[in-house]
């Protein structure tokens, strides 16, 4: 049995005034290894270490492992619940703006600062890659990006308008591309000028006594009430465009002339509309790929400004 500490991995939280995540202070066992250790160090997916130490630390919380399977099934209890009850209310009855700042103090208040600092960055994210893939196609497409500073921005319908854009995206550049006659294709020269860090800050998240909610067990919660205060259609709308996960990954591994990368992205067929039980699990997928994608996207970017080529596993390489 070995006991090592790993001391020459550079955590990106000893630079923080945030805590480091204990699999990565706890000597190494090899007759009991840290499986978070394990998936920290791998290299086999496209990940920022700050990104995948907040993400590792999240997932290992105790909320993660000791709440979440019993908020889940109460979670989508509440789901087929307010199904039923919104079958006798109107179908245009919504309050979007009140659901927006009851998720808003429910982040601040509750939510660990991991899991605020990844769905911050989410909508960044989300709107670069948008961005990209509008900017590099052959009938060039505008976006609207979504850059909150901080949670109390995400009170303007935030995650509202990320579904609309998603949407609203696919349905301009599709026409834009058959009214010109053109096919998605990698161009000669990729513009990767969006593409950047979006300057959001982990230790500027709350970090109070009761913000300990793990991020899959705080969208469990949410979606039921994201499901009562939307209309049926706006709601519908929020949970399958998680399966256009797989059309973006298409038109940036098209854009890339990568389609090997495609295997980072899976949340489930376009086509094929899912129950919207498994919205919550779904989303944290969604959030994970973006993430993905994005790391994938700085790494062409970081090989395109040295002239060189992307090795994906191990970072961009100097071409011979």
């Amino acid at each position: 049995m070995t006991e090592d500490v790993i001391q020459d991995t550079t955590h990106p939280f000893q630079s923080m005034s945030h805590p480091t995540p204990e699999f990565l202070t706890r000597a190494h066992d090899e007759r009991d290894p840290s499986p978070w250790l394990a998936l920290y160090l791998d290299q086999s997916t496209p990940l920022p270490d700050d990104v995948k130490a907040a993400w590792l630390s999240d997932s290992s919380s105790a909320s993660r492992q000791y709440l979440l399977p019993f908020l889940r099934p109460l979670a989508r209890a509440f789901i087929i619940l307010f199904q039923i009850v919104k079958v006798f209310v109107p179908r245009s009855w919504a309050h979007s703006g009140l659901l927006h700042r009851l998720l808003a103090w429910g982040l601040k208040r509750f939510v660990s600062p991991e899991a605020n600092w990844l769905i911050l960055r989410h909508f960044h994210l989300g709107s670069q890659v948008l961005a990209f893939i509008g900017r590099n196609s052959p009938a060039p497409v505008a976006t609207n990006p979504l850059e909150p500073a901080d949670i109390d921005a995400l009170k303007d319908d935030m995650f509202l308008k990320h579904d609309l854009n998603l949407f609203n995206f696919v349905i301009r550049m599709n026409r834009a591309l058959r009214d010109a006659g053109l096919e998605l294709r990698k161009p000669e020269h990729l513009d990767f000028s969006m593409i950047r860090d979006p300057g959001v800050r982990l230790d500027a998240m709350p970090h109070h006594k009761l913000n300990f909610l793990d991020l899959q067990s705080a969208i469990e919660l949410f979606t039921p009430l994201y499901q009562l205060m939307l209309t049926d259609n706006d709601f519908w709308r929020a949970a399958n465009s998680l399966q256009l996960d797989e059309t973006i990954g298409i038109y940036t591994a098209t854009l890339l002339a990568a389609p090997e990368h495609l295997v980072l992205v899976n949340n489930k067929h376009p086509l094929v509309p899912l129950s919207t039980l498994r919205a919550g699990h779904r989303l944290v997928v969604h959030g994970l790929s973006t993430e993905m994608l994005h790391s994938l996207l700085c790494r062409f970017k970081a090989a395109q400004a040295e002239g060189g080529v992307v090795n994906t596993t191990s970072g961009p390489t100097a071409a011979a």
